[in-house]
């Protein structure tokens, strides 16, 4: 059995051998060595057992572009590829690799699929997912796998319709380079050395600038101070893509960098000539799809006039033409099949089409007229509607011709933001639009699916336009999501998003700097034949659907009034001069500012939102400690506060942030939060608390956080009480004022002070006790709430804040009883009937509140009332007319209903004014409706007291100077 086993397979014979063969064959591949300067090396390893073993041959081509040393390297990866290049800058490394389908084409298209893949290795990093593997293609490489696509499509043959996939991997990333533009010229040089028929090479290269300074293969660092990220792709002599962020760039700064970028992405084109001299395959010959003289000049014969009448007629709408044009066809198929003719009638629909283009271009070129009657200049008409769905955060529908778009936007706290994993840039992204392109807007029946190519790269262009006049972060600390729904398509959808977009983001009270609208440019060229040079060509403003079909180019341009913002260059011939690319900005210029003046005239400055559908985010201060006191076990009590108020809290290190729907959602969570953690105490601060005990002489109340006041019996009502039980109970909640400290160190409490004064006592006297002052949290309302530096408006007009009455003096503070204590035994204060809070001989001035931080409780020492008292009594005088008028003290037992006085303009907020009564009193004014609003600060008025809002700041009015 063993002889026969052995003969039947003799290698079986020496098995240790073949064992150690193979070992010292896998060796000898891996021990191949690289190229260098344009040479190719080939090694034989004088210790392989079998003779003529060839090592791995491989061709490198080193080449500097900038300061940046590049090389393209291939024969030693992917070697059954079609064709396959590594380019490396530095540490980052991109694989491409291209194959063609074998056998014959059957389709009437060019089926190129380009899949662009960063996968986390390449940066040393293990997904982060439960399969710990890279899902579906993300965002950003879809739209890497765009910016291989859209250069290198131009130049397949016309009638190749072979499936070609190119795969371009990321190897390694040192985090510094963008690889996109790396693998698109790796794509360029894979297929320079395939057997697949393409007319390239060409060039890909990025252009930033910093300070006015261009500069060129820019690092992610400096791409984040750049106010350009421009990626330019061509031939030797043409234009081929494209694509553009910037901020506010002029048309003349573009045209220079776009000048620059020409000559630098031609540098990419003589290396990758001399790698395919050296290692490039033969090209293959394919069979194309032509269509045949003979069927296009009796399709033509047929068709071309009728064709001629509907394309040439402007009473045609987008759905009329295309019925007209099926008529048309039919028609001509009814001729075809009388003849048998089955060669015309398979490909009768091209043939038309054909047809069809040639009649739209020469009539463009030679009288300037268009499919629907407009000058090549023209845009079409306009219609926008901002606001039109009242209860979103902000809405718009945008209308140009027959394209429509509705747009909206969502706000979101910070934690919101889309988190990235992508091996560059930043981890999260705060603003998104997602455009969506459903069939009915065309008419059609179509299956929704995942993420689409096309879909994401025009919500990304619309997002890279609007994304240059958003506030900073830092102003604005919003998550932002706009949606585009696009209700009608004839052209330019993306370029509608920018303008509906912009439009709903103003209606959503977000303060941009300005709008950003958007306008497609296309192209019709006359080719000598002979030359191949352009010999003519007409440029067309704000292109239809059919326009952009059938014509050279889709230049999509956005921007403000002072520059553009985002640019996208497609075309469909092998290129297009860089002059005429140049010569479309300023066509479209006029045009953009066109449409923004018509986006001026609906909506101009943000809205201001009403507390029914405005958000607000707050961010507070807090220890950690406190911090840990409101998540709770396992975060269950913050659940439990965002479970029943709807809104939602999130917490960093040392920082609070709460966004909720409306101001009363706010306000219940920060009720919530404040009782669990507290505040700073402050006389004349509300407080909510809870009846812990009761005694003959009051109660105690635990509120703030578990902090103990007296509710003295005195302070329960405006009544007499002869027992603490007829009035409150334990247990039971209460709505507490805080006025002040006793001599042994409690927190004085009062309810009446929060109740309506009998009508016996009423006389429309502000209290006595001061207004609170303590600055209320940076909580975000719509941009009508915002100042115009970015600033908060902490609006005096707004029930939800109050008016921020801070002045000169400090807030009035209150300490704990035990630090009262102390300090006066350590400072040994003389207690009086006039100031028990200050030593002999300490002057007014000497006595200053103490600061804090968020979870102390600081207290204020007896006597301080009466000095802020004091402070305000100070007479002063003002000058009315010719006179000068010496008035009274205004104190707050003083100023009543139907008080005149002159005021001072203190500050002026966006619904009105507070005014500064003298004595430190802050009063508001609110605008009247059509009355007069341009007011300046320090600006001297008449004003009478006509009531007190609900806590207790007097309201004014303009008194009239003929009273």
């Amino acid at each position: 059995m063993a002889f026969m086993a052995n003969r039947a397979n003799p290698l079986l014979n020496n098995l240790p051998h073949f064992l150690t063969w193979r070992a010292l064959g896998f060796r000898t591949i891996c021990s191949g060595r690289m190229g260098f300067s344009s040479q190719s090396q080939r090694q034989l390893d004088p210790e392989s057992p079998v003779a003529g073993t060839k090592v791995l041959e491989t061709f490198k081509e080193e080449f500097e572009i900038g300061d940046r040393l590049i090389t393209l390297e291939s024969g030693k990866i992917a070697r059954f590829a079609n064709g396959a290049v590594v380019l490396g800058m530095e540490e980052t490394k991109v694989l491409s690799t291209v194959a063609a389908a074998k056998g014959d084409a059957v389709r009437d298209f060019l089926p190129l699929t380009v899949d662009y893949q960063e996968k986390q290795f390449a940066q040393g990093v293990i997904p982060n997912t439960f399969m710990r593997r890279e899902g579906a293609p993300k965002e950003r490489e879809l739209l890497c796998g765009r910016i291989i696509d859209r250069p290198i499509r131009p130049l397949f043959p016309a009638g190749f319709y072979h499936e070609v996939q190119v795969t371009a991997s990321v190897l390694s990333s040192d985090g510094k380079q963008d690889p996109d533009v790396l693998a698109a010229n790796a794509t360029s040089a894979a297929l320079m050395l395939s057997d697949i028929p393409w007319a390239g090479p060409i060039g890909v290269i990025r252009i930033g600038r910093i300070s006015g300074q261009f500069i060129v293969n820019p690092t992610m660092d400096e791409l984040s101070l750049s106010d350009l990220n421009l990626v330019y792709a061509c031939t030797r002599d043409k234009t081929l893509m494209i694509d553009v962020q910037a901020r506010e760039i002029s048309e003349k700064d573009l045209e220079a960098g776009l000048r620059l970028a020409h000559p630098e992405a031609v540098k990419y084109i003589e290396p990758q000539i001399k790698l395919a001299a050296k290692a490039g395959k033969h090209k293959k010959e394919y069979k194309l799809s032509m269509m045949p003289d003979r069927t296009l000049e009796k399709v033509g014969k047929l068709a071309e006039v009728p064709i001629e009448a509907v394309f040439t007629d402007p009473t045609y709408g987008k759905f009329e033409r295309g019925e007209a044009l099926e008529n048309i066809m039919q028609d001509v198929k009814k001729l075809l099949e009388e003849e048998c003719d089955e060669e015309s009638l398979r490909l009768l629909p091209k043939a038309v089409d054909t047809v069809r283009k040639k009649v739209v271009r020469r009539r463009i070129i030679a009288e300037g007229f268009r499919l629907d009657g407009r000058r090549l200049d023209e845009v079409r008409p306009l219609y926008c509607e901002a606001g039109n769905l009242p209860m979103l955060h902000g809405s718009s529908l945008f209308n140009r011709g027959d394209t429509q778009v509705l747009c909206t936007v969502t706000l979101g706290a910070p934690g919101d933001a889309q988190r990235l994993e992508s091996i560059v840039g930043p981890p999260t992204k705060r603003f998104m639009l997602h455009y969506s392109f459903p069939p009915f807007c065309i008419n059609e029946v179509g299956k929704r699916g995942g993420l689409n190519r096309r879909e994401v790269g025009h919500g990304t262009l619309a997002e890279k336009a609007l994304l240059a006049v958003l506030p900073p972060e830092d102003d604005f600390p919003y998550t932002v999501r706009i949606n585009s729904e696009v209700m009608a398509s004839d052209g330019s959808t993306s370029m509608a998003t920018v303008c509906g977009g912009s439009m709903a983001l103003m209606d959503a009270g977000i303060p941009l700097r300005e709008h950003v609208a958007g306008v497609s440019v296309g192209l019709v060229s006359e080719v000598d034949q002979s030359t191949g040079s352009i010999k003519d060509y007409r440029i067309l403003t704000d292109i239809l659907g059919l326009e952009d079909h059938l014509g050279d180019m889709d230049f999509k341009i956005a921007g403000t009034q002072r520059g553009i913002t985002a640019i996208q260059l497609d075309i469909k011939p092998a290129g297009i001069p860089l002059d005429i690319i140049c010569e479309s900005l300023e066509p479209a210029r006029k045009g953009r500012i066109q449409i923004l003046d018509h986006m001026e005239r609906e909506i101009s400055v943000p809205r201001t939102q009403d507390d029914r559908n405005s958000p607000r985010l707050a961010t507070l201060k807090y220890s950690n400690d406190a911090l840990r006191r409101l998540l709770g076990p396992l975060g269950a009590l913050k659940r439990k506060i965002e479970d029943e108020t709807g809104a939602r809290i999130s917490v960093s290190d040392g920082t609070l942030t709460i966004v909720a729907k409306n101001q009363s959602v706010m306000e219940k969570v920060l009720e919530k939060v404040d009782f669990i953690l507290g505040r700073e105490i402050e006389i004349g601060g509300i407080y909510k608390g809870r009846v812990s005990s009761i005694k003959e002489y009051g109660a105690f109340v635990e509120f703030n956080g578990g902090q103990q006041g007296l509710l003295h019996i005195s302070e329960l009502s405006h009544e007499p009480v002869s027992r603490v039980s007829d009035v409150i109970s334990i247990g039971e909640q209460l709505s507490l004022i805080c006025i002040g400290q006793d001599v042994r160190g409690n927190i004085k409490l009062s309810l009446k002070a929060t109740l309506p004064r009998p009508r016996s006592e009423t006389n429309n006297v502000v209290e006595e006790s001061v207004s609170s002052t303590k600055e209320a949290p940076s909580i975000w309302a719509s941009a009508g709430d915002l100042s115009s530096n970015g600033q908060q408006n902490q609006s005096s007009i707004s029930e939800a804040g109050g008016i921020n009455a801070s002045s000169s003096s400090p807030p009035i503070l209150i300490r704990s009883a035990a630090e009262c204590d102390e300090e006066e035994k350590s400072a040994g204060l003389v207690q009086n009937s006039k100031d028990t809070s200050r030593p002999v001989g300490a002057s007014e001035t000497d006595h200053k509140p103490k600061t804090f931080h968020q979870d102390s409780s600081v207290l204020a020492k007896p006597g301080l009332l009466q000095t802020i008292n004091d402070k305000m009594s100070k007479s002063f005088s003002q000058k009315e007319g010719d006179k000068t008028e010496v008035r009274s003290p205004v104190t707050a037992k003083t100023l009543k209903i139907g008080t005149k006085v002159t005021a001072k303009v203190y500050q002026i907020r966006t619904g009105g004014l507070v005014l500064d009564l003298g004595g430190g009193i802050r009063g508001m004014y609110r605008f009247e409706t059509n009355g007069k609003n341009d007011f300046e600060v320090d600006d001297e008025l008449r004003v009478v007291c006509v009531s007190f809002s609900s806590k207790g700041i007097p309201v004014m009015s303009l008194v009239d100077d003929d009273e």
